[in-house]
């Protein structure tokens, strides 16, 4: 009889921890998909509430092409200053490994998670990591940016045109752009005029001033270095200029390093005594008589030719050998167009730079050529030559990547630093008792201002 209902008690407390079990998990898993549901809310963006269930994320659409064009071209407060239909070649983003991206969404996880609690830092590694591991990654980019946007705002804007450039419905990365556009163009308007001032300042220096003749003899031996030094050119300041004053060659140093200086040199004087004399506009003959002297000493056959066959430039696939021609003349056009008078020169100058480069119509030299055509346009402007400093490779190269993903402020940006440098250092150098302080690029002696200064 006790045996009989020791077994009864049995089965009746199995029967309840069963369901104390199953109650147990099931609050368990509500709890665990509340949790999860909110954090993807928070990691799909585009909404404007993070409430589980109140709004959806909407869908990501692929960009339909490198340029910024399509729905992005109405943004209030944007100007792609003529970019909008500009470069002409789709991007096919690449598919990303489902482990990868399951280490992307762990780590902008964290990354918020960090930025939450002030560890910002820590935050600052976990985007990086997040985004190298998926440069396209709208959520990423959009997140990133509202974390920087304070300390960087030029960065941060950026960013969100990225993450719209990758995710045109992206809301939240929107309404950012929308906010920070406007607040970027004035930033950049006032580096624009703040240029045209000291631009206006150094015309006031006398051509018969000493102190700029001094200035004009070193800057040609400064320019010759520095565009040749970003190809990969090893030889020295001194050994470039011993080439170009004695005709003696530098034991120890390729004939092709010779002939890169004397080419150079030889295109500085076309521009100088031909291009700067003449009236008219630019034409796609003289682009090729530039390229011909960047290269005719380095490979006669191909200087002052287009190229006939495909190139790679790192991940950038320039247009195929057949568009180029086209795209030469197109280019041209734009040149004298009403649309690119009408832009800064600064901009103007920058903007020739980089679709020159982008349509990259010659197998080599389309660097330096792209640089000279630049400093052409500004000193028909009335401002002085720049130069791109082999310190700034990098920067440089990383600008013109922006550009190549639909953002081509960044470079602007960075031509018209180099301008305003550029200018504080003749200004320092030329002006009696100056006002301007000594720039920080020049350093604290004559020799390192002369090497700071670039120009024909």
């Amino acid at each position: 009889m006790s045996s009989k209902m020791s077994n009864d008690d049995n089965q009746h407390l199995s029967v309840k921890s069963s369901v104390i079990f199953f109650v147990f998990g099931g609050v368990v898993v509500a709890c665990l998909f509340s949790a999860m549901s909110r954090v993807v809310t928070v990691l799909e963006g585009g909404t404007q509430s993070h409430q589980v269930g109140t709004t959806l994320s909407p869908p990501t659409t692929e960009s339909k092409a490198v340029g910024v064009m399509g729905d992005l071209e109405h943004w209030p407060g944007m100007d792609y200053h003529g970019m909008r239909d500009w470069p002409v070649t789709v991007r096919n983003k690449p598919l990303l490994r489902p482990d990868l991206k399951g280490e992307v969404l762990a780590a902008l996880h964290q990354a918020l998670v960090a930025k939450v609690h002030g560890k910002n830092e820590k935050a600052h590694k976990l985007f990086q990591h997040a985004l190298a591991l998926d440069p396209n990654y709208a959520d990423a980019l959009n997140e990133y940016g509202e974390f920087l946007e304070e300390e960087d705002i030029l960065r941060a804007d950026h960013l969100y045109t990225c993450a719209l450039l990758n995710n045109a419905s992206h809301v939240r990365a929107l309404i950012n752009l929308r906010r920070t556009s406007i607040i970027v163009e004035e930033i950049d308007q006032s580096i624009l005029m703040r240029i045209d001032n000291k631009r206006n300042d150094f015309l006031k220096v006398p051509a018969h001033s000493r102190a700029l003749q001094r200035a004009q003899q070193e800057m040609y031996y400064q320019h010759v270095y520095h565009t040749t030094a970003i190809e990969g050119n090893t030889l020295s300041l001194e050994q470039m200029r011993s080439i170009i004053e004695t005709g003696m060659a530098v034991t120890g140093k390729s004939i092709l390093e010779h002939n890169e200086i004397i080419g150079m040199s030889s295109a500085l004087q076309y521009i100088n005594n031909t291009l700067m004399g003449r009236f008219g506009d630019i034409s796609v003959r003289d682009i090729l008589e530039i390229h011909r002297r960047v290269l005719g000493h380095v490979d006669p056959l191909e200087a002052g030719q287009i190229r006939a066959t495909q190139v790679f430039v790192g991940s950038h696939v320039p247009p195929p050998p057949s568009d180029v021609e086209l795209l030469l003349e197109e280019f041209v056009e734009w040149l004298k167009s009403d649309e690119a008078n009408a832009m800064h020169p600064v901009q103007f100058a920058a903007l020739a730079h980089y679709k020159l480069v982008y349509i990259h119509p010659f197998l080599d030299g389309n660097g330096r050529t792209s640089r000279l055509l630049m400093n052409l346009i500004l000193m028909r402007a009335g401002y002085p030559p720049i130069i791109v400093k082999v310190g700034q490779r990098h920067e440089y190269y990383e600008a013109i990547k922006k550009g190549n993903v639909g953002d081509i402020r960044p470079f602007i940006r960075f031509i018209a630093r180099c301008t305003e440098n550029m200018l504080d250092a003749l200004l320092w150098l030329t002006t009696e008792s100056s006002s301007y302080a000594l720039p920080e690029l020049i350093g604290n002696s004559y020799e390192k201002i002369a090497e700071s200064i670039p120009a024909y």
